[in-house]
């Protein structure tokens, strides 16, 4: 059951777009560095936002798609996911300006979306 003002973040980044491609040009050392920085910009983020956080969620991973023809590999921009409360779609959003997903990491984008009820349940 969802509950009222509740919305799912998406974490999107081209996997071979010019953003992955300056990120993974960087020489290892840099590279790691940044990841540092990002990841600490990232659990601060999480402290700020701690209140707001239903789900923490996770990196996503290798993408199978199942149709009624049967299942396959395929590809998307789906990097990570979340689950926040805030008072309107806006406020969720508003969440995310400035989230290290983009501002350090290669990530290009984060979609907020309502998690609605399921209809008739």
């Amino acid at each position: 059951m969802t509950t009222p003002n509740t919305f799912l973040a998406v974490f999107l980044g081209s996997k071979t777009g010019p953003r992955m491609a300056a990120w993974t040009a960087l020489p290892e050392g840099e590279r790691r560095s940044k990841e540092q920085e990002g990841m600490a910009a990232w659990k601060a983020w999480m402290e700020n936002h701690h209140a707001a956080v239903v789900a923490m969620g996770g990196p996503l991973g290798r993408t199978k798609n199942v149709t009624q023809h049967g299942v396959e590999d395929t590809s998307n921009e789906m990097g990570a996911f979340m689950v926040v409360r805030a008072d309107s779609h806006e406020a969720a959003a508003r969440l995310f300006e400035k989230h290290p997903h983009f501002t350090i990491f290669p990530g290009e984008s984060v979609e907020i979306m309502p998690v609605m009820p399921i209809p008739g349940a």
